[in-house]
């Protein structure tokens, strides 16, 4: 809701500049898809790398 207020008061303000701002967001975010699914790989991996290495001591009763 606070976005949508500030792109109303970016259109009351500069016209041009929110109805660019509108048409570029999406292809924004399309153009930085591909890194978030870059990112929630290479999460993943890490995770599994912090638990393939925790493993021995989990196996020895450690909490953490």
């Amino acid at each position: 809701m606070r976005t949508f207020l500030l792109w109303l008061l970016v259109f009351v303000i500069a016209p041009p500049l929110a109805l660019l701002a509108l048409v570029l967001y999406p292809v924004l975010w399309l153009l930085l898809l591909p890194f978030r699914i870059v990112g929630i790989a290479v999460d993943g991996v890490l995770k599994l790398i912090w638990a393939l290495v925790t493993l021995p001591a989990r196996l020895l009763g450690w909490r953490g």
